[in-house]
Parts: structure tokens; sequence; C-alpha cells
């Protein structure tokens, strides 16, 4: 009996042991498991420290852009509220408007002449034309001082109109002899066959068929005149001010918002303007490509 009681003991004690080892590695593994949930705790409480950083960075940076959007609102409001930045502007658009369509009038009937017959001085008269815009503006704007200061026109407001125009002839001049390629020659023969005289053919056919060309080279002329300096400060100084010649005399005081909003409105006309030419206008002919019929 001391023997089996003896055997039943180490029986029990080899139970608790085992029972003892399983509760230790139970034991261990809710350590473990507490240890990771600590360690995820702890990644939870950085990602949600690095979320409430980035949203306070989120405020900051949409409170900035709601700031320089209302001083932007500001300054495009100065624009218009400014009497110095409304009268810049208007002064700009006008002179903008003469020396287009100047510059569109210079080169109508030289265009037409040269498509006319080709002659030595069609051609010399075309070099000219196209030269004024070949040179360095700062060439180009010395000139025109020289010229208006000997004939004692310095500073008066025509003298930026017609050296504007002077200046950007030369693009009415190619996109209008671009149109003038794309007429049918035919055309115009029947026409003078069936009894219509030259006017006729060039009010009823001519022009229609050029018009495109006609109001892309007034857009052209019109824009770069609309943000051209240096000739305009060569001729009317800062007796005239128009807006980029306000927006130098602006900086020597410092950046304002309304340097800006001028900026942008500038650029967004011009987007306009080319985008209507490149819609409504033939822009791969006036980029220079030719269609398959022009083996020229």
């Amino acid at each position: 009996r001391t023997g089996s009681s003896t055997k039943e003991i180490a029986g029990l004690i080899r139970t608790i042991q085992d029972e003892s080892r399983h509760a230790v590695n139970v034991m261990s593994k809710g350590v473990e498991d507490v240890e990771e949930g600590v360690r995820l705790g702890h990644n939870a409480e950085d990602a949600l420290r690095k979320i409430v950083e980035s949203a306070k960075r989120s405020t900051l940076m949409i409170h900035a852009i709601a700031q320089a959007t209302v001083e932007q609102a500001k300054g495009y409001g100065q624009i218009f509220a400014d009497e110095g930045w409304r009268g810049a502007l208007t002064t700009s658009v006008l002179i903008a408007l003469g020396a287009a369509t100047i510059a569109v009038l210079i080169a109508l009937p030289i265009a037409y002449a040269l498509w006319r017959r080709v002659t030595a001085i069609g051609r010399t008269v075309q070099l000219l034309g196209v030269s004024p815009f070949v040179l360095p503006p700062v060439i180009t704007a010395l000139g025109a001082l020289s010229f208006w200061a000997t004939m004692g026109g310095y500073g008066a407001w025509y003298t930026v109109v017609i050296s504007h125009a002077i200046f950007f002839t030369s693009l009415p001049l190619v996109t209008i002899s671009l149109g003038f390629q794309t007429i049918d020659r035919e055309v115009t023969e029947a026409a003078r066959t069936m009894g219509a005289n030259d006017r006729t053919i060039l009010t009823t056919i001519v022009l229609p068929m050029i018009a495109p060309y006609i109001v892309s080279g007034f857009a052209f002329a019109f824009v770069l005149s609309l943000n051209e300096y240096i000739v305009a400060y060569m001729t009317v100084g800062f007796t005239l001010e128009t807006v980029p010649i306000k927006i130098f005399n602006a900086l020597r005081y410092g950046y304002t918002p309304t340097m800006a909003s001028v900026s942008i409105l500038f650029v967004a006309v011009a987007v306009v303007v080319f985008g209507f030419v490149a819609r409504f206008g033939d822009l791969p002919r006036l980029l220079g490509a030719w269609s398959n019929g022009d083996g020229k």
C-alpha cells in the first residue's frame, strides 16, 4: 500500500507540476498580450497625436488660404476702387485698342497689295513692317524716344499709341498675309468673270474670308500692347501711367496684393483672348502649319 500511495502521490505531483507549468505558460502569454496591448496603445497614441497635429496644420493652412483669398479679393476690388489703378487700367485698354486698330489698318493694305502683286517695293515695305518687332524692344524704344523728342511730342498720349502700333504691326501683317494665302485665286477669278469689280470682290469675298485672321492679328497686338512697358516708358515716361508703369512705380514702395491681382487679371485676359483665337481662328496655320493644298 505504501508503494501504491507513493505512486499516487508522485502522479499527483506530476499533475500539479504540469498544471503549474501550464499556468506559467498561460501567464507568460498573458503578459505578452498585455505588452502587445500596451505597445499598440502607444502606437495608437502616436497616431492620434499625428492626426491632431495634421489637423492643426490643415486648419492653419485653411486659415492662411482664406486670409490670402480675402487679401486677393481686396486686391481685385482695389483695382476698380482706387482711382490710380482704375485710371491706369483704363489708359492701358484704350492705348491697346488704339494701337491694335492702327496696326491692323497699316498691315491690311500692305498684305493686300502683296497678295495682288509681288513687287520689290512691296517686299521692302513688308520688311519695314516686320523689322520693329524683330529688333530688341530697347532699340525700338530708344528710336521712338529720339523721334518724339525731336518732333516735340514726348509725353503726349498719342506717342505711345502710334509707337505701339508701329512696334506691333508685324503681328497683324503676318496673320493677315496668312489669311490671304488661304484664298483660292479661282474664286476671285470666277467673280471677276461674272462682272464683279475689285471693290466688290474685296468686300464680298476677300474680307469675309480673312476676317478671322484680321481678328487674330488685332488680338495679338492688343494683348501685347496691354502688357508692354519699355516703349510706353520711353515715349511718355511717368506723365501717362499704364498698368505696367503703375506696377513699376508701386514696387518702389513695397509689394501689395493689388499688384498680384493686376498680374493675374492680365494673364486671364491673355488666356481668354488667345483661347478665343484658338477656338475660332485657324491656330495651326497661325503657328506656321500648312494644309495639304499649300505647296509653296
